[in-house]
Parts: C-alpha cells; structure tokens; sequence
C-alpha cells in the first residue's frame, strides 16, 4: 500500500501548492479509500479464475457430448452395415434359387419333370409344416436333426438331417440328408443327398456322396453318382465325378463329367431301335 500513501502525499502537497491554508487531508483520504476499494486484485483474480473454471468445465461437458454422439454414430453404422451384409447373402442366396429355376426350366422335358414324383416306401415324406429352422453360422450341431417343416444349415451339423419341407444349406453337413427339396449354396456336404423333388447344388458347393431325386440342376462339384428320375441339368461350372442316370441330361459347355451318363429312365424304348 505504500504507492497509494506516497499517492496521497503527492496529491496534498500539489492542493496545498495551488490553495495556500486549504486542509484537504480529509478529501485525499476519500480518494484514497476509493482507489483501494475500486481496485481489488485479489477479488478480480478470483473473478477470473471462476470463469476460466467453468469454461473448461463447459468444453470438458461439450468433448464428452461429442464422443457419446460419435459412438453412438459409429454402433448405428455398424448395424446399418451388418444388416446390409446380411441382405446381400439373403439376396444372393435368392438369385441362385432363381438362376437354377430359370436353367431347369429351360431344359428339355422340364415341363412334365418338375413336379416331384411322388415318393413311396422308406423315402416317402409326410407334408410339410410351415415351421422353418435356421441353424446360424455360429452354431454346431453334433446328433441328427429332423424337423416337419424346413431348415437352413448356416452353420455345422456332425450328423444326419431330415426334414418334411426344403433344405438349406450355406455351411457343412457331415451326415445323409433326407428332404422334399435340396439346394446347397457355396456348402460343403459329405454324404448322401436324397429328396423327392429337385436337387440343386450351386456354384461353390462341394458334394460328397450319392444324390438321388426327381430333377437335378448342378452348377457346382459332385463325388458320387447321380440318380435322377427326371432331367438333370450340369451347368457350365459343375465338376461331376460320377455315374449319372437320368430321363434327360444337359451338359453345358465348360462342364466336366468323369463318368458315365445313362438316360436309363427315358421313354424310348433303346432295344427296339437296334431288333
């Protein structure tokens, strides 16, 4: 506080210089309780330091608020993106079925060979139900598995599979299947397929045992024989290592057979011609 009374000396000596016999202690005393009040250090660095307090806490609040929102942006996104991936196989897995249905149909005979034949005996099937059982890519099945309705193989079944209604397979199969309808989609199976309707094994599929059914459409690879009592269709990409027997057979260009193929089941009658 000494510059302040220095200041007050200062200020009376020049009043007394400039008003001879004035007494004007008093007014500097005032001016100098009004200088020590107006300027306050302490109490402004205090001012200060509140406000630099809250507006870190502020900016501390706002960094938080943004990476909440950026976390919650980036879970959106990886849901968004999984159930994209997720319709893009359920799309693909589409498009073969259509693909294989548009080739069988193109085929010769297909018109009266389509319908199942109606099975009899050990192979018979009781009519299908609606339910569909999904067995997920996650999941690994060790034991047989029937159902009255449907199943999609996703993932792993060590076991044999029999179902009233359609079988699908995207995974692996180690066991014998038994179903009214087989489509397999860049699957892997080892052992025998037979169904009383079509088989259709698509591009990137892998068959390893018998197959037997009404129609077939092959587009991928077999290791067996193949005993179709209607037409059967080998696409372009399909390796076939194996005897076929069938009505009618159509082997696309690019098709690679090691076996034989025996229209055994056409109406003609192969004797007569040569009696």
């Amino acid at each position: 506080m000494g510059f302040f009374k220095e200041f007050k000396e200062d200020l009376s000596e020049a009043v007394d210089e400039l008003i001879p016999g004035g007494d004007y202690s008093d007014e500097a005393d005032d001016v100098d309780l009004a200088v020590e009040q107006s300027i306050d250090v302490d109490t402004e660095l205090s001012k200060l330091d509140g406000l630099l307090e809250q507006a870190t806490k502020k900016a501390e609040e706002n960094d938080a608020r943004e990476s909440v929102a950026a976390r919650v942006t980036s879970s959106a996104d990886f849901v968004a993106e999984k159930e994209k991936a997720k319709a893009t196989v359920t799309n693909k897995k589409k498009t073969e079925e259509i693909k294989m249905e548009e080739t069988l149909k193109n085929t010769n005979d297909v018109v009266m060979d389509t319908t199942p034949a109606p099975a009899v005996g050990a192979n018979a099937m009781a009519p299908a139900s609606d339910e569909n059982a999904v067995i997920t890519s996650g999941m690994k099945i060790t034991g047989d598995l029937e159902s009255t309705g449907s199943i999609d193989v996703e993932g792993v079944i060590n076991g044999n599979v029999k179902c009233n209604g359609k079988l699908t397979v995207t995974g692996t199969i180690v066991g014998n299947s038994i179903s009214s309808e087989f489509f397999a989609d860049s699957a892997k199976v080892e052992g025998e397929v037979n169904t009383s309707g079509t088989v259709k094994i698509g591009v990137g599929s892998v068959v390893i045992g018998n197959i037997t059914a009404t129609s077939a459409v092959i587009a991928g690879a077999v290791k067996g024989d193949i005993d179709v009592q209607g037409p059967v269709v080998v696409d372009t990409s399909a390796v076939v290592m194996g005897n076929i027997k069938s009505r009618s057979v159509q082997i696309n260009n690019g098709a690679v057979i090691e076996g034989f193929c025996s229209q055994a089941y056409a109406e003609v009658d192969v004797a007569s011609v040569f009696a």
